[in-house]
């Protein structure tokens, strides 16, 4: 196969385009920074708290409707093992927004934090809030990783570029114009990426159905045809690892500062939180087309197409199954067009991505702890070298592991199991502390690295109930990153309360104290009387009245 020219030139006219709206959103924030006279900072990360409904619409959608989230949805429902009842990654996305609309939104954006760490460091201190601002750098740096593979290895396909060329070229706009107009630039990309993607999918659909290797959807959605039915099922020994993928994908992304970043920067909390409400049925409308997608690889005869046989599940191609239908059942005209869907979403997310690991590292940990004389200008400077940064490391990782599946599993692992009890715990439970999040942390970290995960070739040591020898290999089939966020919640309040008794009842003298969750009782105020005395005047004229007493009967 030879270079696909016409679909470069498709490929670079879309990249001068979200970069040269990148370029005039960097204008309109330097404008912004100039007339306003707030934070500089808070205007390059947070857009000056100014986005409006619309725009904040966009870009929560947009974050989230990913290269992960389009291929990955296709891929599930392609696939013989799992099937359409598994692809829960529109209603769990939908349900993270309905949550974060109803608990968070309101009580982050009213307390005016910058990043969702900023309760951490107010609560807990610069020590324990070091450990987690670096936990969700690495989780952000795992989300530019994984959605860079997908985009590189589709551009590959379709366009016959190297995958490292296709990686460096999508990853080398997304900084540029993240480091020229920060959030502004992100959130103003974000509309014309989100419109590409919808309008590019909706396309693409009529042509697929209407190829001739494949059958009506609706007659292989419950009977075996080419495969298993598309429909899929959930059987008894999967039931739990279904609840637990729905609940990773859900609660999970509350767990990413890219979702606060966006309620954070609303114009007001009731924006704020229909910004969440209004983008949860959004992102069903856009996960119909990837779905549509999956049935119609799922119902064709591989062996008539010039992709030819075994098919892509067979070959251990599933992840890739959306370009490769683009590429082999539609005209080339219009697989040109869907690889623009899919560039303008991985973009979409990995700005986000890098965004919300500037913010990260400039507010929490350079400005709060490293430099806290910082002026505004160095901050700037700091946000564009952390956006550098963040971006080549995540680039570069993409050629140390090319699976999507392994630095997913990797980023939930902290988002979800890490970070979500956490923030739940400061935010809505007075009693935590940092002993309890440090001994919730550890007893997190320390059961999911011994639950095993075979898929990164972690090996099983603890074993839930139901786990199983599976080719020589244990598999967990118990819930098992809920059971550990769960325990990391738990724990994370059971010793925040056994810290605070012991010390407020005196059992570990208070020089002991580091996190002072030591409550000193304030003095009692004197409280006055008619006649112009206090209480407490009254209380030592009577003691000083008996104590004479005492010495004239003593003297007797």
């Amino acid at each position: 196969m030879s270079l696909n020219v016409p679909g470069l030139v498709v490929m670079v006219l879309f990249y001068l385009l979200v970069l040269g709206t990148g370029i005039w959103a960097s204008v309109k924030s330097k404008r912004m920074q100039k007339s306003s006279q707030g934070d500089q900072t808070e205007i390059t990360l947070l857009g000056n708290r100014g986005i409006s409904l619309v725009v904040g619409v966009f870009t929560m959608t947009a974050t989230f409707v990913g290269g992960g989230f389009i291929m990955g949805l296709t891929e599930v429902v392609y696939t013989p093992t799992m099937g359409l009842t598994w692809a829960v990654m529109p209603a769990s996305a939908a349900l993270s927004f309905i949550v974060g609309g109803l608990f968070f939104a309101k009580t982050m954006r009213d307390r005016r934090y910058v990043t969702m760490m900023d309760p951490f460091q107010i609560k807990y201190g610069n020590a324990i809030s070091a450990v987690l601002s670096l936990a969700l750098l690495i989780s952000d740096i795992i989300w530019v990783t994984g959605t860079l593979i997908g985009l590189g290895a589709t551009m590959a396909v379709i366009l016959d570029l190297p995958y490292s060329v296709c990686i460096w070229i999508s990853a080398s706009v997304a900084i540029i114009y993240t480091l020229l107009g920060g959030l502004y630039s992100v959130a103003y990309t974000d509309i014309i990426q989100l419109t590409l993607i919808f309008l590019s999918l909706w396309l693409c659909v009529p042509f697929i159905f209407m190829n001739t290797h494949s059958t009506d959807i609706t007659k292989t959605a419950f009977n075996f045809t080419y495969q298993a039915p598309w429909v899929g099922s959930v059987d008894k020994e999967r039931a739990w690892r279904w609840i637990d993928n729905f609940l990773i994908l859900s609660l999970g992304n509350l767990g990413y500062q890219d979702f606060h970043q966006r309620t954070l920067s609303a114009a007001s909390s009731a924006t704020a939180r229909i910004t969440c409400f209004v983008a949860a049925p959004l992102i069903f409308i856009l996960g119909i087309p990837g779905v549509l997608i999956g049935a119609v690889a799922a119902s064709t005869d591989w062996n008539t197409t010039a992709y030819g046989s075994p098919n892509p599940y067979e070959r251990g191609e599933a992840s890739q199954v959306l370009p490769i239908v683009l590429q082999h059942l539609t005209p080339q005209y219009i697989s040109i067009i869907g690889i623009g869907a899919i560039a303008a979403a991985v973009m979409s997310s990995t700005d986000s991505a890098l965004l919300s690991a500037a913010s990260i590292f400039t507010s929490n940990i350079y400005k709060n702890m490293m430099r806290t004389t910082a002026s505004a200008r160095e901050l700037q400077w700091v946000i564009r070298a952390t956006v550098v940064l963040a971006g080549l490391a995540g680039t570069a990782l993409t050629f140390v592991h090319n699976s999507v599946m392994f630095f997913w599993i990797l980023g939930s692992g902290i988002t979800y199991t890490v970070m979500f009890p956490q923030l739940v715990c400061v935010l809505f439970f007075h009693v935590s502390n940092g002993y309890g999040s440090i001994v919730g942390l550890v007893v997190a970290v320390v059961m999911r690295v011994l639950s095993g995960e075979p898929t990164i070739g972690l090996p099983v040591v603890l074993h839930f109930p139901g786990c199983t020898l599976e080719n020589g290999v244990y598999v967990q089939h118990a819930p098992v990153q809920t059971i550990c966020m769960l325990s990391n919640m738990c724990v994370t309040l059971l010793f925040s309360y056994l810290a605070s008794l012991i010390f407020n009842r005196g059992l570990i003298p208070g020089r002991w104290d580091v996190f002072k969750v030591k409550i000193d009782k304030p003095p009692k105020e004197p409280t006055l009387v008619s006649n112009g005395a206090t209480k407490t005047d009254e209380k030592e004229h009577r003691v000083d009245e008996i104590e004479l007493m005492l010495t004239a009967n003593q003297s007797d």
